[in-house]
């Protein structure tokens, strides 16, 4: 290995200047195989989407990818087969936060809340996390987002923490939100705020204090955090292999200095996701949409 992981991590990260993308391969494999805090869980197989339901077969095959590599797993709803994850994670020595997945429609709503509260009480539950980015996207109100969050605090064990997941700036704005929370869940993507790879961890960071200084004192988790591999780029941040390592590295090693819980999205490519965000959307994944590790 021509340079050595932990020994150059400066405020903005290990100087890659002057490596080959051959070398940086190797430090991402090397930083993987140290293993990761956690890692953000993506189900779905090519040809299926949010709607359809997993099996435990599918589950299982992708959570024993995954094992050996991180400490907990990240899921993001408690319905049409997604409750499996948590239960097949416990079973395989994997922490869980465990998502309930809410949107505008309210019975839907209702159910990916009992199913979080019901995974809870079975003791399939580390961290509840009430929502993602409900209140970025519109879909609910602060009002309904805080009785869904009591909701679940009222009717889960106390020792299990609930959090709300957004990105790092709605914590600023809705301290509503941060009083009803236990742990504050805070996605921070240098890459969707069109940050350039060079800066990425530098902004990153700032994400992270901003998410700290809206918390009065709570923990702050890092839930998302990524850089994707292909795609049109936005503005100044450029999607690549060799920049998607080399943030990986960066994020993995900062974290791990600094002690902070970070979940990295994600770990596979989905071909869905470019519904919703462009060609980019399918390839945030750490393995590809064919199970295979990407940067070898």
């Amino acid at each position: 290995m021509s340079f050595k992981a932990g020994k150059k991590l400066s405020l903005s990260g290990i100087n890659f200047s002057g490596k080959s993308e051959a070398a940086i391969a190797e430090l991402f494999t090397k930083t993987l195989e140290d293993g990761m805090h956690g890692v953000c869980m993506s189900p779905y197989e090519e040809g299926q989407e949010p709607g359809d339901t997993l099996t435990e077969v599918q589950i299982r095959r992708r959570l024993t990818i995954l094992q050996p590599y991180t400490k907990w797993i990240r899921s993001f709803s408690c319905t049409e087969g997604n409750e499996l994850v948590a239960k097949v994670a416990r079973e395989l020595g994997i922490k869980t936060m465990v998502g309930a997945w809410l949107g505008s429609d309210e019975e839907k709503n209702e159910k990916e809340i009992a199913g979080l509260i019901q995974l809870a009480k079975d003791g399939y539950v580390d961290i509840a996390a009430v929502g993602n980015e409900v209140l970025y996207r519109g879909d609910l109100s602060e009002a309904a987002l805080l009785a869904h969050i009591r909701e679940v605090r009222d009717a889960i064990p106390v020792n299990i923490p609930v959090g709300y997941v957004d990105a790092y700036y709605e914590f600023t704005d809705h301290p509503n939100i941060v009083d009803a929370c236990d742990v504050i869940l805070a996605n921070c993507y240098p890459y969707w705020e069109k940050c350039s790879y060079e800066y990425s961890l530098v902004y990153m960071k700032q994400m992270y204090q901003k998410a700290i200084q809206a918390a009065q004192g709570k923990k702050v988790i890092i839930t998302e955090t990524g850089w994707p591999s292909e795609g049109e780029g936005l503005e100044a941040a450029m999607p690549s292999a060799e920049n998607a390592m080399k943030y990986f590295i960066n994020a993995q090693q900062w974290s791990a200095a600094a002690d902070i819980e970070l979940f990295y999205f994600s770990s596979f490519d989905e071909s869905w996701k470019v519904g919703a965000e462009g060609d980019v959307g399918a390839y945030w994944g750490l393995w590809d949409k064919e199970e295979k590790l990407k940067y070898v």
